[in-house]
């Protein structure tokens, strides 16, 4: 049996969501994989609980009565008294934790992410994370990146470590702007209320303007292009951003209480629309031209975009050996459930590939 020590950075939407499936499936993971899954320290903005047991059932209670006050190494001192396989799971979107990657991996860490900064941020940074990687023998997998729980970054990973060479990848990139995009198209309700609705349940970004910018796909579409060997940075992705100014300088509460300034030009671009016609968010990367494009667009009901519903999420890749005929994958593209589950399903192919060893201290 090969025990894991788990450190989950983030106790939000997400956060929650996985440590409550961790622990759900503790005895199936024991029977299936011989891995003991332990959740040894969780972490927010502010504080810190340790348990080399690992957490329980009741973790909420455990927190908010012994926790204590978060330290830049709360973790690491922790982790110094411990010689089991260390995977640092972020759950965040932030970009300071996507920073210290690289200290993660010198301390021994491998890590897994939903958190997709760390991917977009400059190029010299990305090679020198995956140099620390490599030099370290440490695993770092970010599946849900793109499309939360859908194969998408490893499908784009397989097929250009086989040598196939990827010419174009479409789709719809957010399952959030999905959502959001296919009930505007549908329902005479306001942009305004149903973007409020997609971020209570969990579909947006905690700010919704990191979808809304186009900035949460350019990252994904930016992430898929990498993975193809293209040497890009985020600046050189064309973004469509759908804030208008004045919202984009407001505080976080301030913009969701302005929401319905949105409002009006979205009806009229709404009744724009052709009766065969619907609102979609759409991604774009050519590796011929190196064009990224993010951007919303009028398509067709009856293609593959325009008969996406709910949060589904949609990608077709254009290569070598799918010219005329794209490979799709398609679902869930967003939801704390399915992106919590893509977390996991990551972290189970960490756990079963580590080696425990002793490490330095």
């Amino acid at each position: 049996m090969k025990t894991v020590h788990l450190y989950i950075f983030g106790i939000g939407n997400v956060g929650s969501t996985l440590i409550e499936q961790v622990l759900a499936a503790s005895s199936f993971f024991k029977e299936k994989h011989q891995l003991d899954l332990r959740i040894v320290g969780i972490v927010n903005s502010s504080r810190v609980l340790c348990n080399a047991s690992g957490i329980s059932k009741e973790w909420k209670t455990d927190f908010a009565h012994f926790s204590t006050p978060r330290q830049p190494d709360s973790f690491y001192n922790f982790a110094l008294l411990h010689d089991e396989v260390r995977i640092a799971v972020d759950a965040t979107a932030s970009k300071e934790l996507s920073t210290f990657y690289p200290e993660l991996v010198q301390k021994g860490f491998h890590i897994v992410t939903a958190n997709k900064i760390a991917n977009t941020l400059s190029q010299d940074f990305y090679d020198h994370l995956r140099r620390e990687l490599h030099v370290n023998n440490l695993s770092f997998e970010y599946e849900t990146n793109v499309g939360a729980g859908l194969p998408i970054v490893a499908t784009v990973k397989d097929l250009t470590n086989s040598g196939e060479h990827i010419a174009v990848i479409n789709g719809v990139f957010s399952g959030s702007l999905g959502y959001i995009f296919n009930r505007f198209s549908q329902e005479e309700t306001p942009i305004s209320s149903i973007i409020k609705d997609a971020l209570t349940q969990g579909y947006t970004e905690p700010d919704p303007r990191e979808d809304l910018s186009g900035n949460d796909v350019a990252r994904k579409l930016l992430v898929l292009a990498r993975e193809t060997g293209l040497k890009l940075e985020f600046e050189d992705i064309s973004i469509e951003n759908l804030v208008t100014p004045e919202l984009q300088e407001l505080d976080l509460k301030d913009f969701l209480n302005n929401l319905s300034n949105l409002d009006a030009s979205f009806d009229k671009l709404k009744h724009s629309l052709l009766e065969d016609e619907v609102l979609r968010h759409v991604g774009s990367l050519n590796t011929q031209t190196k064009q990224l494009t993010v951007s919303l667009q009028k398509v067709k009901k009856d293609s593959p975009a325009g008969q996406l519903s709910g949060s589904d999420g949609f990608f077709e890749v254009y290569s070598s050996s799918y010219k005329t005929h794209p490979l799709v994958i398609k679902g869930a593209g967003a939801g704390r459930e399915v992106t919590a589950r893509g977390l996991l399903s990551d972290i189970i192919k960490v756990a079963n590939r580590a080696e425990t060893f002793v490490y330095s201290r």
